[in-house]
């Protein structure tokens, strides 16, 4: 068996839990990887369910932005009914119509999405990740995280924002379980969706930024956050093509900040790939736009799209805890639990 298939095998049998019998929905489009979308369809054929894969024209935005180049309709009646969505789009569809109808219609639904993966990264961040330990140290992340009042993050490059933590608001724990009904993201993120409003200070992107970009900008991005809205947006040229992306929408929600995430996969490098840069160990991504009434229940947050980005080597006190120092896990309770990079 080589890697990708191993990996492939680990998707679908470990991760996914797929049982003979159930359906497993793959969307592409035409900027997707189809080297890993047909062996991730053999692992899941292979574990007895029944592959299909779905593949459009590349959209020309993702979320909500994208429901224009889509046969909207159609996709949703067929993401409603399967038992597992994988998203191998290039252009993502997660917070898109047919996302939205999916997730709110199928009760079933075990969806991840996994936007522009290749073969190196499906190895990397889920054929090599020791997920069993990963899964300890992560919950125990996660717990503390539920636990806490508050949220302190700063960075080298600038980054130094506090927040209230919502108890409400659901912090999902993406540590390679994705047998359950839910909404997961690829191994190594524990998302946080802060109560809203409380977002004060500033916050600087040094990693990938996606979309406009998808790479590292040209300066860091800085953003200055009052009450959990952008109010001003400073850096060099991409930080002024940043801020004319933003407010191309014409979109109060696309201001505002939406939720912030810990990267903890073993495996992450930082390559562009937003969905693998916001798992860098020890980076903190921010997201701004979207929030799902699901993720910050009754209402969420609307906007037209969403987009992430990435400070690297974060240091995060919950209340008065240090848990990270500069991208490294400093809690000994934290630590013994880390598995090994």
């Amino acid at each position: 068996m080589t890697e990708l298939e191993s990996a492939a095998k680990k998707l679908i049998e470990e991760i996914f839990a797929v049982r003979p019998g159930e359906t497993v929905t793959i969307t592409t489009d035409y900027d997707s990887n189809m080297t890993v979308t047909r062996a991730v369809a053999d692992a899941a054929q292979n574990a007895g369910a029944y592959p299909m894969i779905i593949q459009c024209p590349t959209p020309g935005s993702v979320g909500k932005a994208a429901d224009q180049d889509l046969p909207v309709e159609v996709l949703s009646a067929a993401l409603s009914a399967t038992d597992v969505w994988i998203e191998f789009n290039h252009q993502w569809l997660l917070y898109s119509t047919p996302y939205e109808r999916a997730a709110a219609d199928n009760r079933k639904l075990r969806y991840m999405c996994l936007v522009d993966f290749n073969e190196d990264l499906l190895i990397r961040t889920v054929g090599h990740v020791d997920t069993p330990q990963l899964k300890i140290f992560m919950r125990r992340v996660a717990e503390l995280t539920r636990n806490a009042r508050t949220m302190h993050v700063t960075t080298p490059a600038g980054t130094d924002v506090r927040f209230e933590i919502d108890p409400v608001h659901y912090v999902a724990c993406d540590c390679g379980d994705a047998s359950f009904p839910a909404v997961h993201m690829l191994t190594g993120q524990i998302n946080v969706v802060p109560r809203f409003g409380s977002i004060q200070g500033t916050i600087v992107f040094d990693g990938c930024v996606t979309p406009p970009f998808g790479r590292i900008p040209d300066e860091p991005i800085r953003l200055t956050v009052e009450d959990g809205i952008i109010t001003d947006v400073d850096g060099g040229v991409d930080a002024r093509t940043y801020e004319s992306y933003l407010r191309q929408f014409d979109d109060p929600g696309m201001l505002k900040m939406a939720h912030i995430s810990y990267g903890f996969n073993p495996g992450a490098q930082l390559t562009g790939n937003i969905v693998e840069d916001e798992r860098v160990w020890g980076a903190t991504e921010w997201g701004i736009g979207y929030v799902s009434d699901v993720d910050a229940p009754p209402c969420g947050q609307d906007a037209v799209s969403h987009t992430d980005g990435i400070c690297l080597r974060s240091t995060v006190w919950l209340d008065e805890r240090c848990i990270l120092r500069e991208g490294v896990v400093v809690d000994p309770e934290l630590a013994a639990l880390a598995p090994k990079k």
